[in-house]
Order: C-alpha cells, then structure tokens, then sequence
C-alpha cells in the first residue's frame, strides 16, 4: 500500500543515513507556492534547475526515473519527528533550513524516484540576494557537517565527508550521500541512493552551468 506523501518525506530524509526502497505511484504535480514572490536575488531558481528529461538522461534510467507526487516543492522542509531525536549537531540533516539558513529568497527541490534499481534522488538549488550571503550560507553547512562528523554519531550521519572552496560532500553509507555547492548566489544541492558518485556532480555541473559568474 502506498505511504503517505509525509511518510515518503521522512522516507526520504531518512534515506541518507539507513537507506530506503519504498515507492509512491501517482503523477506528479505542480510546485506549491514557495518564498519567492518577493524575492531579491537575481537568480530565479526556477530557471536554473533541470528538468525530468534532463535527469533521466543523467541518471540514466531513463523512463523509469519520475517525480515522486508531492516532492516538487518550493519550501525548505523540516522533518520535527526525526530532529525530535537527533543528536543536537546532526539535528541538521533533516532540517532544510538549518542547511539553507533563513536568508533564502528563492528555494526549489524536486525528488526523483527510480524503483527498479531502488533509487532516489534529488535536485534542490536555494538563491539569496547576494554572493556574500550565499558563501556565508555554504560555510555555516560546512560548520555543521563538520560539528556533526566529529561526534560519535557522525559515521552514521555523515560519513565520511570532505569540503574544498565551493563544495561539501557527505558518504554516510548504504549507497547514499549528499553534494553540495555554492556559485554566485545560489547554493545547490543533490541527494543521492543507488546511483554513481559521477551522477550528483554531473547534475550538480548542469545546474550551475546556468548561473552567471
């Protein structure tokens, strides 16, 4: 039986650290309306993120890879009964504006599912108004990743995990992880089961592609 689009969330979340093989049938619909109508960055996010065409050419899978319903939104989530009890520095990892930070203008993820080989993955990609507010975002999340792998609870969050100047990546095992990276004033995230290292760094260089230097 299908789970909830809450539980498929939390599912989804949760994937990064224990892993996740359920899936949702069903159309996906049109984004929510998000936090950008008065939005002072000069990206629109919606102009930079790829669509399903794109990431199944990616990805690979091909007609297999679709939207999961109700994961197409324009919001940062926050999953309350995960950070209810999650060690205070990995609380983050299931807190999207813990990892976004408040000064967000635009924001937009979409979450991809590829039953056959159990996959999921997502493209998120969050705009602020400035270069220096995006960078100071990208360090805060390196803060937290750091402050979150140095506790006894870190290879189970994060993993291994390393960061260069514009980019943080997490391998917590399972098959999963998360990329991140900042350019201008967006910073872009893709989360990842059961697909190749390659294929986050490849959406991550399409998407960033479309930002102005």
């Amino acid at each position: 039986m299908p789970i909830s689009a809450r539980g498929l969330v939390v599912c989804c979340m949760a994937l990064l650290t224990v892993g996740c093989t359920q899936f949702v049938p069903g159309d996906a619909v049109l984004a929510l309306p998000g936090i950008d109508d008065d939005s002072l960055s000069p990206v629109d996010v919606e102009t930079i993120m790829l669509d399903q065409s794109q990431m199944r050419a990616i990805t690979g899978a091909g007609e297999h890879l679709t939207i999961v319903p109700s994961m197409d939104g324009k919001m940062p989530v926050d999953i309350e009964q995960l950070t209810e009890t999650t060690p205070p520095q990995c609380k983050w990892v299931f807190a999207e504006t813990q990892v976004f930070g408040t000064d967000v203008e635009e924001f937009h993820k979409t979450t991809f599912q590829n039953p056959p080989d159990g996959g999921l993955i997502s493209e998120g990609a969050a705009a602020y108004r400035d270069r220096d507010t995006a960078r100071r975002a990208f360090d805060d999340l390196v803060g937290l990743v750091d402050s979150c792998g140095a506790t006894e609870f870190g290879p189970l969050f994060v993993g291994e995990w390393t960061a260069t100047e514009d980019g943080v990546r997490t391998r917590p095992g399972s098959g999963c992880g998360r990329d991140y990276r900042v350019k201008n004033v967006v910073l872009a995230e893709v989360s990842a089961c059961a697909f190749p290292d390659s294929v986050p760094d490849i959406v991550l260089t399409n998407i960033l592609a479309k930002v102005p230097d």
